[in-house]
């Protein structure tokens, strides 16, 4: 019955599938907190598309494009002159940052495929910042009846299904960096909205609310190489399903990047990358330690990312080169 088919697919691929995996979150972590969003003063578009577990029929796949920015209000503040009188210059306030986002995420039967738009400020201080963000969100959940079989077509649960439901919801992140560290916190689903897919009272499905625990940093090694490790945390409010993230990636001259990481519980990452002007492209490779590697031939994930303008004064001592 198609009553115990959701359940199992909204679950059945542990952490991962209600939201969607990435393997070079750091390439634009911004998807996973939008405290993030402008945070440098840079304006940039992210592209990138994941094939997970090749060889698998129905294998999940996604693909998501953002953009992001960092806001100049203009002002206008009171400089005091010794000689001459006081007079009103022109003054850059740029605490405001912006993000958009969309996406495309399927998982066997099931595809989810919406958008984020994200308001985020940044409180900078001497050789740090922090920042806070909140999005709105909403996709629409959709399951292919085309890919169920039943025994009976006439199964009173499939006729009732709509298969079809958008989902609105929302996020919350908070960041804080200085020149060689990071850390942020965020939430995803903080309303853990309900995925109505029929008029019948016990067609509801909830989803889990997300929580991501990010910690990053950098160590110079010389003039030409800098080693960036960082770790991510990530649970859902039922926390028996957690997950992490351990990862290095080494720099040569802030133009090429090779990096390593391991995943819970049996993944090897691969990572590498170079820049080109203001393009960045990277690659990433996914390994099954256990029976998976039997039947899949791995993950690949691609990035794209361009960034435009240029650095704000006040905060030159933030490092834009990286991602």
């Amino acid at each position: 019955m198609l009553i115990l088919l959701i359940p199992l697919l909204l679950g059945s691929t542990g952490f991962g599938q209600q939201m969607a995996l990435q393997s070079q979150f750091l390439f634009n972590e911004y998807t996973i907190n939008p405290a993030v969003a402008g945070y440098d003063g840079y304006t940039r578009i992210n592209l990138s598309g994941r094939e997970q577990w090749l060889g698998l029929p129905q294998s999940p796949k996604t693909h998501i494009a953002s953009f992001q920015t960092r806001l100049l209000n203009s002002s206008y503040i009171v400089r005091k002159n010794p000689i001459r009188k006081n007079a009103l210059r022109p003054s850059k306030m740029a605490r405001v940052g912006l993000g958009a986002m969309v996406f495309d995420d399927r998982t066997g039967l099931i595809s989810r495929t919406g958008f984020q738009i994200t308001y985020a400020y940044h409180i900078p201080f001497q050789e740090s910042q922090l920042s806070f963000g909140v999005s709105a969100e909403g996709y629409q959940f959709k399951l292919n009846k085309d890919g169920v079989e039943l025994n009976d077509p006439n199964d009173p649960y499939y006729l009732a299904y709509d298969f079809d439901a958008f989902v609105p919801d929302a996020n919350f992140g908070v960041s804080f960096i200085t020149r060689e560290l990071s850390v942020g916190f965020s939430v995803h689903h903080l309303f853990q909205s309900a995925l109505k897919l029929g008029n019948k009272g016990n067609n509801n499905y909830q989803t889990l609310r997300h929580y991501f625990i990010s910690g990053g940093y950098k160590l110079v090694l010389s003039d030409d190489w800098l080693l960036h490790s960082y770790v991510l945390l990530k649970a859902t409010n039922k926390f028996n399903s957690f997950q992490s993230d351990i990862s290095s990636t080494l720099f040569f001259k802030n133009t090429y990047w090779l990096g390593l990481s391991y995943r819970t519980p049996k993944f090897i990452i691969i990572k590498a990358g170079v820049k080109i002007d203001r393009l960045y492209i990277g690659y990433a490779f996914d390994h099954s330690m256990d029976n998976l590697s039997r039947y899949s031939i791995g993950t690949h994930e691609f990035s794209l990312a361009y960034k435009f303008g240029g650095s704000i004064r006040r905060y030159r001592w933030l490092d834009h080169d990286l991602y």
